[in-house]
């Protein structure tokens, strides 16, 4: 395969509401229907999948080899998970928390209550309570190896595209926070910070209650990968760190072996390997069509352009932006990215100069790629002072930061964010989506 011929994928997790907008737990009935009309209408029905609570169901894609194949074949699926749920009086809620206090119900499999038990039940539930967005970029065939990392066989250069890759997904952590803020409440109140960050990856450090708050190897940020063997290294010891975790929780290792468990399952990072071949990028707040797709051209650009100029990504010391030198695009520290920086993405965001300066320099690097969507990058790029994510939006109309969002109030929420997925997914559902978003006077 062609080094500039890599594809693309998604996953987008979605909460199923009823008309009201409350809460349904109707996730089997809902994908069985998803399954059926897949099939009558020739598509692959292993695209509609469900999640770990009953409540949450997740929409992915075929790998797709652009931006504008993928954003197509994401909005045709949608489109379909949408007529399902409008037979069944059901609706798709699209954002990254449910804004009022629910209480998922899980599924009975062993690998599930295998990874509640380890982490903690009242712990584990933060990630029945969040949806994320998944993009896939992929890497050269064969060079993920499931059982060591990184493949015996693999080339020096498809090694070195992994690496660069890897570094390039880990670099954008905090910009892809800081842009795809969606609700901005958690259990019926605005806490102030990126809920579906704080609540599933945690930090012990800036006092973050998450899924992953004392397993931060399993659930955090890892570290840049300066050498294949670096990064099969620190693959082995999020690995054993897992295992060590399931022996204090009093979990026989092999019952999670048994429930599909290995050494790439063991990661609920928010970059990862996966056995696909895919750098897996999990940091994304499930979102409206319109954000999710700008996304996409801002990755797919950023990625190609780091293959096609064989630019090697590296970070160093006091970098705080993306610079390029000849053939060195130099990211931020990793001390940097993961404390400072994070800290400012998941409380100001772009407000803060310098996570705007950061994601200003990604978009500068991103649209010298061109194509379509460089003209949305460059709109947002000149506009990202007056920049607003959707969560400050949503502060903006319905309540200040400090006060408890009441239920009517989270049920209208629901409502007009359910309006407002499917009117994007009837204007943004052309054969070319990112030409549509370049049309868009606005920054949405």
């Amino acid at each position: 395969m062609d080094v500039l011929k890599r594809r693309i994928g998604l996953e987008q997790e979605f909460f199923l509401v009823d008309e009201a907008g409350d809460l349904s737990h109707r996730g089997d009935e809902f994908l069985q229907g998803c399954h059926l009309m897949a099939e009558a209408e020739g598509l692959n029905p292993q695209y509609f999948v469900p999640e770990f609570v009953k409540s949450i169901i997740e929409i992915n894609t075929p790998p797709a080899y652009s931006g504008t194949e993928l954003a197509t074949e994401y909005l045709k699926n949608l489109n379909l998970a949408l007529a399902v749920a409008r037979q069944m009086g059901l609706r798709l809620y699209p954002l990254s928390s449910y804004p009022l206090h629910i209480m998922p119900v899980m599924r009975d499999h062993p690998n599930y209550h295998i990874q509640a038990r380890t982490v903690g039940y009242d712990r584990f539930l933060h990630a029945g309570k969040c949806t994320g967005t998944h993009l896939h970029l992929e890497v050269p065939p064969g060079v993920i190896d499931p059982l060591v990392a990184v493949s015996y066989n693999s080339t020096a250069k498809e090694r070195e595209e992994l690496l660069n890759i890897y570094n390039l997904a880990t670099a954008f952590d905090s910009a892809l926070i800081s842009l795809g803020r969606a609700c901005p409440f958690y259990e019926g109140e605005a806490i102030g910070l990126a809920a579906h960050t704080i609540r599933y990856r945690g930090s012990e450090i800036f006092g973050w209650e998450g899924v992953y708050t004392g397993l931060q190897p399993v659930g955090g940020l890892m570290p840049y990968a300066e050498t294949v063997e670096s990064l099969v290294e620190q693959q082995f010891a999020r690995y054993y760190a897992w295992l060590q975790a399931l022996d204090q929780a009093g979990i026989d290792r092999h019952l999670f072996l048994e429930a599909g468990g290995s050494l790439l399952k063991s990661a609920w990072n928010p970059i990862r390997l996966n056995k696909l071949g895919t750098v897996e990028i999990r940091c994304i707040d499930s979102n409206y069509p319109s954000v999710i797709i700008a996304i996409i051209a801002l990755l797919e650009k950023a990625a190609h352009r780091v293959r096609s100029e064989q630019l090697k990504v590296r970070s160093a010391k006091e970098v705080h932006t993306f610079e390029l030198d000849e053939n060195y695009l130099w990211v931020p520290d990793f001390d940097y990215l993961n404390g400072e920086l994070l800290y400012a993405a998941a409380t100001e965001g772009v407000k803060n100069p310098k996570v705007k300066a950061y994601v200003d320099s990604i978009l500068q690097f991103a649209i010298a790629d061109g194509g379509e969507g460089a003209k949305y990058l460059t709109k947002l790029r000149v506009q990202l002072d007056k920049y607003q994510t959707i969560e400050a939006d949503i502060l903006q109309e319905f309540t200040p930061a400090t006060a408890k969002l009441t239920r009517d109030e989270g049920l209208r929420l629901v409502r007009e964010c359910c309006d407002k997925l499917e009117a994007q997914v009837s204007w943004l559902d052309t054969e070319h989506p990112l030409a549509a978003l370049d049309e868009e006077l606005a920054v949405l």
